[in-house]
């Protein structure tokens, strides 16, 4: 009986291993190209992407030269790219601002130098 079953799973492992590759196929895999469409966003919705962006921005490179660059997803936003420049530099301060007033009061806060 040991002797038959162990002929079944070598038998049922070699055709598992078999329809894994066929004779005379010696061409390479074709990779799959999954392409994925972001949703078009209203204009509203561009310009406060654009925003969150310039306040990332300008948060992550707050000790760097002010000529940065544009972030990409202002490109497709339209109106005035100052004004959304400006809206995120304020919204980056009101983030710093709130972020220091948490700072302020809580007594075990060491991130702001406060003598």
């Amino acid at each position: 009986m040991i002797r038959k079953t162990a002929v079944a799973l070598l038998a049922a492992a070699a055709l598992a291993l078999a329809g894994c590759s066929s004779p005379g196929d010696d061409s390479k895999p074709t990779p799959t190209v999954t392409v994925t469409k972001a949703p078009k966003l209203s204009a509203s919705e561009q310009r406060k992407a654009c925003v969150e962006a310039w306040a990332k921005v300008l948060h992550d490179n707050a000790d760097a030269d002010q000529n940065l660059d544009e972030p990409n997803l202002c490109a497709s936003a339209g109106g005035d790219h100052y004004g959304m420049y400006w809206d995120g530099m304020m919204q980056r301060n009101k983030e710093n601002q709130d972020a220091a007033r948490d700072c302020l009061d809580d007594p075990t806060c060491t991130s702001l130098p406060v003598p």
